[in-house]
């Protein structure tokens, strides 16, 4: 099965002979060698460019062993460099030793143009300005978004959204058959890679506590934290003391290892970021839910995850809004889902999986009405329903066709 990455790809075409090193990096097993090694490549072949003109290596493949020498891998690309234009494809790059020299003397060759991936758990994006200082060009790839997952099936929308929000979007996924494969896949590679990789990175000396800040972060999708609110959960709780410092160092790994980001609070109207609390979601719906053996399956939560990861996806900028609202006289902060920014737009979104009652949208609008500027504001409903704007300016509008239209922010 062949699910195409349109999004990724254009963004590896738009940076073609920058000067720069094109670097691939999002979690583990999320498409960055298929991106890269076939459908990038299959484009330059369409193209024209001759097949010998691309130069593949995958460091994790035992043949290219010697090519992880870096002055062997560094005469090998220039022993095949010759007229014409060429491209170096490199896979697992931080399998090599002084990578960040080798690639940085391919800069020098005007006639070569420069495309690596590499595994988060030596090479993140934290890593990529330090490394390649201003001359690594990022592009992040994430798991598959719904509407690239309900692309590559012939099912109806409401079977793949039950698919999607259980066992989330890794690509392997989608050629597994049965709900235990599915299950068995997530487990282990959560596990046995995403764990693994985080402790051996940053040193972590007591893996036991790490785990039980996984499963409370997993528990808490939808909710506000804060490093010390956690402390006393593991003490009430789980019965264990832990240090609030602590606690902020493993969330930053879990952060830099591209498991779960996080959603500051943004004060609309004092227009500043509050430091805490703030929300954490998983890059992946499926691990999360793997990670709780499927047993906290709110759908509601789960679907503000999936519209989280939705609208990093389309490239914005995603804040936890609050705003102030008088009530009975009575002043209190509510919260606004989302507030997306790109460039000089700026959306706000409430995610909302059922809207029951007139009473339940009052809810869900009061917030937005609380707003007095010109930005647009939606509602994201679960349930199927006909794209409506009310006399307020709110648009309403249905799950389905929120994901599977690129352009829903703007109808």
């Amino acid at each position: 099965m062949v699910i195409q990455r349109d999004s990724y790809l254009q963004k590896l075409i738009h940076r073609e002979g920058n000067g720069l090193v094109k670097v691939v990096t999002g979690i583990r097993r999320c498409g960055k060698s298929f991106l890269v090694f076939n459908l990038f490549k299959n484009y330059l072949l369409d193209k024209g460019i001759p097949k010998n003109h691309i130069i593949e290596i995958q460091l994790d493949d035992r043949k290219n062993k010697k090519l992880r020498d870096p002055d062997t891998c560094d005469e090998y690309v220039r022993s095949k460099i010759s007229t014409g234009h060429y491209y170096v494809l490199i896979d697992e790059v931080q399998m090599m030793d002084e990578f960040e020299d080798v690639l940085n003397g391919f800069l020098h060759i005007s006639n070569l143009d420069v495309y690596v991936t590499g595994s988060n758990s030596k090479f993140l994006s934290t890593d990529i300005i330090t490394e390649f200082r201003g001359r690594g060009d990022e592009v992040r790839i994430h798991p598959l978004t719904f509407s690239e997952y309900h692309s590559a099936t012939s099912n109806d929308w409401k079977d793949d959204w039950n698919d999607y929000s259980t066992y989330g979007g890794l690509p392997y996924i989608m050629s597994l058959k049965t709900d235990i494969e599915k299950a068995e896949y997530l487990q282990r590679l959560f596990q046995e890679t995403y764990l693994r990789d985080i402790i051996e990175r940053s040193n972590v000396h007591n893996d036991a506590e790490l785990s039980e800040l996984i499963d409370v972060i997993a528990s808490s999708v939808g909710s506000l934290i804060n490093p010390q609110r956690i402390v006393d959960t593991f003490k009430s709780v789980k019965k264990v003391a832990i240090s609030a410092p602590t606690v902020k160092n493993y969330l930053s790994y879990l952060e830099d290892a591209f498991l779960i980001s996080s959603a500051k609070r943004y004060d609309v109207k004092g227009r500043k970021h509050i430091g805490t609390p703030y929300k954490c979601y998983f890059e992946d719906v499926g691990l999360r839910n793997a990670r709780l053996n499927w047993r906290q399956q709110d759908n509601g939560h789960i679907m503000e995850n999936i519209l989280f990861n939705e609208l990093v996806a389309r490239g914005l900028q995603v804040d936890i809004g609050t705003v102030n609202l008088t009530e009975h006289g009575i002043r209190k902060h509510t919260e606004i889902d989302f507030i997306a920014n790109q460039g000089s737009k700026r959306y706000y979104i409430q995610s909302a999986f059922s809207l029951l009652d007139a009473k339940k949208r009052a809810q869900e609008e009061r917030p937005l009405l609380a707003i007095d500027d010109s930005f647009k504001k939606i509602i994201v409903v679960g349930d199927t329903i006909k794209l409506f704007r009310d006399e307020c300016g709110v648009v309403t509008i249905g799950l389905k066709q929120f994901l599977l239209n690129q352009e829903s922010l703007e109808l």
